[in-house]
This record gives structure tokens, C-alpha cells and sequence, in this order.
């Protein structure tokens, strides 16, 4: 499912117009992405956890040339499905 089928469908969950749903859809991921920034976790109750978690500096190797390479510490998102989620998708 990309975007486009994404704000169809809620669309029609929530019986609203798609430029309505879309601006929703919008609205969410923007409001995800500024509390992940900012180092908040956004907790969903039975869906999932948004959040950043940091990722340590390691040791890496260059396939191309074989030479070792220090790989630097980052923050990366992550999600952690909720139970009802879980049991929803078995």
C-alpha cells in the first residue's frame, strides 16, 4: 500500500473527503517526525511505539577495497508493534 491508497482508505474508513484525509495522513507523519526529533517516543496503545533510538559507533568493512572503516554514531527510528497489533496480523 503506498500513500495515495493509504488516504483512499482512510478516506473511506472515516467517511471523509480524500483532500481531508490526506492533510490527516499528512498531519500525523509531520507531528511522528517532530517528537522523534526531538527525542520523544509517540506510544499508540494497542498499535505500536515511534521512536529513535541511538546506534553506537562500530567497525566496519569496505567491500569494494577490503579496508576496515570506523562507522559513526546516528540515531535511527524504530517501531515496536503494540499486542493488538501483533495478534491482529497472525
Amino acid at each position: 500500500m503506498n500513500k495515495t491508497e493509504l488516504v483512499a482508505a482512510v478516506a473511506e474508513k472515516a467517511g471523509v473527503s480524500k483532500s481531508v484525509a490526506d492533510a490527516a495522513v499528512a498531519a500525523f507523519v509531520a507531528t511522528v517526525t517532530d517528537a522523534m526529533k526531538a527525542g520523544d517516543k509517540v506510544t499508540l496503545v494497542g498499535f505500536g511505539t515511534f521512536e529513535a533510538k541511538n546506534r553506537a559507533a562500530r567497525t566496519g568493512v569496505n567491500p569494494k577495497t577490503g579496508e576496515t572503516i570506523q562507522i559513526a554514531a546516528t540515531k535511527v527510528p524504530a517501531f515496536k508493534a503494540g499486542q493488538a497489533l501483533k495478534n491482529a496480523v497472525k
